[in-house]
């Protein structure tokens, strides 16, 4: 929308000039989607040099379903991993938060399948290891970037939530004022939960905030995700 100023009279010859002021979209708080192919990685944050980087993993067609994995690297740690596409089976959403909790142990591609998914955790080790692949190597930051690059990324755990299913914790990477990530560190053994997860995270993502929905079947959960997650937020930059 445009707005137009006070008119202000230049001259006495009644010359006047019209101000006119067109405001620039906020983009600060959208979060990032990388659709780039795994070849063209980006980075993060404008300030953070080459510290934190997002590598999108090739597309992998499989019988159930294409998958496609986005990797976050901070230096050369795998630091999160999410899903960008994904075959719409229940024992692909089962087997997501496993794959990616492995992954996070393995620091690589080197993972086991897991029992009752084998086509999507074959395609999901292929698009994870082509990420990995076309991460550039690391450059050696000065001193300054490198406070740039700690200031821009920020990792927060949320506080332990005790719910009637089990305890819930999450952990949430900020990039600089952007919810970049969210993962869980604790969370109840249960396969409405275990399906919820990745629901709950990809609201997160999309709202950048914990005012989301609760995943139908799983309340309780949701209230203690939403807990954690709000607890993480308030604590970030404290």
């Amino acid at each position: 929308m445009k707005r137009v100023l006070p008119v202000v009279a230049l001259s006495a010859l009644g010359l006047i000039t019209v101000w006119r002021y067109e405001p620039t979209a906020d983009t600060s708080s959208a979060a990032t989607t990388v659709t780039e192919p795994a070849s063209t990685p980006s980075a993060s944050s404008g300030s953070s040099g080459t510290s934190t980087q997002v590598v999108a993993g090739s597309t992998v067609a499989t019988e159930k379903g294409d998958v496609q994995v986005e990797v976050t690297f901070d230096g050369d740690t795998i630091a999160s991993v999410r899903m960008l596409t994904q075959p719409n089976h229940p024992q692909t959403t089962a087997a997501v938060p496993k794959l990616i909790q492995e992954t996070l142990e393995a620091q690589s591609a080197d993972i086991d399948t897991v029992s009752g998914a084998t086509i999507t955790s074959d395609g999901y080790r292929e698009s994870l290891q082509a990420a990995i692949d076309a991460k550039p190597e690391t450059s050696t930051a000065s001193p300054s970037a490198s406070a740039s690059s700690e200031a821009a990324s920020e990792t927060v755990a949320g506080s332990t939530v005790a719910t009637e299913k089990g305890d819930v914790q999450v952990e949430v990477t900020f990039e600089g004022d952007t919810i970049a990530s969210v993962r869980m560190l604790t969370q109840p053994n249960h396969p409405q939960t275990t399906a919820a997860v990745p629901k709950l995270i990809q609201e997160t993502l999309d709202a950048q905030s914990a005012d989301i929905d609760n995943v139908s079947g799983a309340t309780i959960t949701s209230d203690g995700y939403k807990e954690s997650l709000q607890a993480a937020i308030d604590a970030k930059g404290a």
